[in-house]
């Protein structure tokens, strides 16, 4: 399906026209057909081959349902601009198009009506002029009457042409359906009508609504049940759950955990100059907001009702007094409060150069440190991500986590520094816990220590720890220096628990000096020095195999206190392999 709208002034005959068009009459109210205007929006339908069903939202063009018609045309992708040919250029015409043209819109079809009631030249030529200075420049133009069909066929014609130039949306991106009609039918419950620009809605499915979670229970398009429906179509929607009594012709549905709904965003305005208080219009809804000027034209608006942004979204803002408008791109829907002096200043230099496209590397630049999710919730494509960093940025991707090169590197330093400082203020206890490295360095998540670790830092055992030498203090190098006279002559002669008190070698000062490498703790109380374990291996290699544990201890000239738990550790290595017989063989 294709869906249009129309636009243009009060009574110029866009319902005629769609009429005539469709075969349906779009107005639905009594009162729309005895005051003879539209006040709703209306919807009718055809079939043009080749390029399918088409649908038209045919809004208001009376100044009083301004808000109306903005909410047929938002969603919309094209237009059917229409004016007359025995009046004037009106100034709803002019309000219709410059929010045609602050919207973005630059596919449509101009249509000069009532041709046989004048000559249709003046109003083409000035309405063509009027085009040529907005978005819709270069449309295509022709001249028909309702009444006569005059010109229907070639108007039938270059529709055609419009919709098949529109570029098909994709059926899978995430679902916005901005709520244009909401009503309650007996016999079904509550019913929204919108228009989908692109996604897939079917039965069953579950959609948010920034207050909580429904249920698709029915669906139509074109008055017919389907199962399914994608962008582009006109949908109605039989809803059901806890939120539906919050729903309104202002609500808006999602798919479920992937926009952000947000009440502050900062955008790019065609003018340098707002009021305090202007409407945000976007797709069928509208919302009053507060203006915070940042620089020229880059301004905070914060709304009074938050909605489902994304980078690149065009809106529209409208002051209710003057009925100006003005087109704005959002360009971060995912703001950080201003709270320091000068901050609106830096915030626009960090913006200043932002064209409103989505970029990856872009937004972890400008944020440093950013949920991966937060990034594809405002529009940024993160599937870039993998390998050391997103793209080619160079920064650092640790599970749902992203860091910006420069903070990556910077990072990395701190980390060191931190370690560093910690073993010089605790020689004891060199290494860090992970978790404990994470809160002093601010980090959200466990991940960003790991990925944030290189060399000469590492992991071990829970702990982040620099693979440099570790400095000792100089008691404890003296302790380790005369405890290697010790055992200079016999190296499986270990320390008893006097010794090691004597040498001030209590459990804390073995822990370290075995972190350290200083020393090889077989045992609680048995402590070698280093290398005693390759040298034990080497001497019972020498024994008949397989030997016992009492020729082992012979051989190593120790006692069972040591010679046990000292087989036990060459076992672990896999230096010796105990028997069913509790005899040893050495391995290597």
């Amino acid at each position: 399906m294709h869906v249009l709208a129309t636009a243009g002034h009060v009574d110029h005959g866009k319902s005629t026209l769609v009429k005539a068009l469709t075969g349906s009459d779009p107005d639905r109210l009594d009162e729309e057909h005895r005051r003879g205007l539209s006040i709703e929006l209306g919807y009718c339908w055809t079939s043009l081959p080749p390029v399918g069903e088409v649908a038209f939202v045919d809004v208001p063009g009376h100044e009083r349902f301004i808000s109306t018609m903005l909410s047929g045309v938002g969603p919309v992708p094209a237009v059917l601009f229409v004016v007359a040919a025995d009046d004037p250029w009106m100034p709803q015409a002019a309000e219709h198009l410059a929010a045609l043209d602050a919207l973005g819109v630059s596919r449509g079809v101009l249509a000069v009506t009532r041709s046989d009631l004048a000559d249709p030249g003046p109003a083409l030529t000035r309405a063509r002029a009027e085009l040529e200075r907005t978005s819709l420049r270069g449309a295509a133009t022709v001249v028909v009457s309702g009444r006569t069909g005059a010109g229907l066929e070639q108007l039938r014609d270059l529709v055609t042409d419009l919709v098949a130039s529109l570029p098909a949306p994709d059926p899978d991106s995430d679902v916005r359906l901005w709520v244009d009609r909401c009503f309650h039918r007996r016999g079904a419950g509550t019913v929204v009508t919108g228009t989908l620009a692109a996604g897939r809605i079917s039965v069953g499915d579950l959609l948010e609504t920034g207050v909580g979670t429904l249920r698709v229970r029915g669906l139509q398009t074109l008055d017919q049940p389907v199962r399914s429906a994608h962008g582009v179509a006109r949908v109605a929607l039989n809803l059901t759950g806890n939120a539906v009594e919050r729903l309104d012709r202002s609500s808006v549905l999602v798919t479920p955990d992937t926009w952000a709904f947000t009440d502050t965003v900062d955008v790019r305005v065609s003018a340098e100059r707002l009021p305090s208080r202007p409407l945000l219009h976007i797709g069928a809804t509208s919302v009053a907001t507060h203006t915070r000027p940042l620089a020229c034209d880059l301004v905070r608006l914060r709304l009074d009702r938050a909605l489902p942004l994304r980078i690149g979204d065009r809106t529209l803002l409208r002051d209710p007094g003057s009925r100006q408008v003005w087109g704005a791109t959002v360009l971060d829907p995912a703001t950080e409060p201003l709270r320091r002096r000068g901050a609106a200043q830096m915030r626009a230099a960090e913006l200043a150069s932002h064209d409103g496209t989505p970029d990856l590397a872009q937004e972890v630049r400008r944020r440093g440190l950013v949920r991966l999710s937060r990034l594809r919730e405002i529009g940024v494509d993160v599937s870039a991500t993998g390998g050391d960093g997103p793209g080619d940025s160079g920064g650092l991707v640790a599970g749902d986590w992203v860091v910006d090169a420069a903070l990556a590197e910077d990072l990395r330093r701190r980390l060191e520094d931190l370690l560093s400082r910690h073993d010089r203020e605790q020689p004891l206890d060199p290494g860090m816990p992970v978790a404990a490295v994470a809160k002093a360095l601010e980090l959200p998540s466990l991940d960003l220590v790991h990925a944030s670790v290189r060399a000469p830092v590492r992991v071990v055992d829970g702990r982040v720890r620099t693979e440099r030498a570790v400095v000792l203090p100089a008691h404890l190098e003296r302790a380790l220096a005369e405890l290697a006279r010790d055992l200079d002559r016999e190296p499986f002669s270990a320390p008893t628990a006097d010794r090691l008190r004597e040498l001030g070698l209590d459990a804390r000062a073995v822990a370290a000096a075995n972190k350290a490498g200083r020393l090889l703790r077989i045992a609680p109380g048995i402590v070698l020095m280093p290398g005693a374990d390759t040298v034990a291996t080497s001497w019972l290699s020498e024994l008949p195999q397989p030997f016992t544990t009492s020729e082992a201890r012979m051989r190593l000239r120790s006692t069972r206190r040591v010679t046990l738990p000292l087989l036990a550790h060459l076992d672990r290595l896999g230096h010796t392999r105990r028997l069913p017989d509790d005899r040893r063989t050495t391995e290597v």
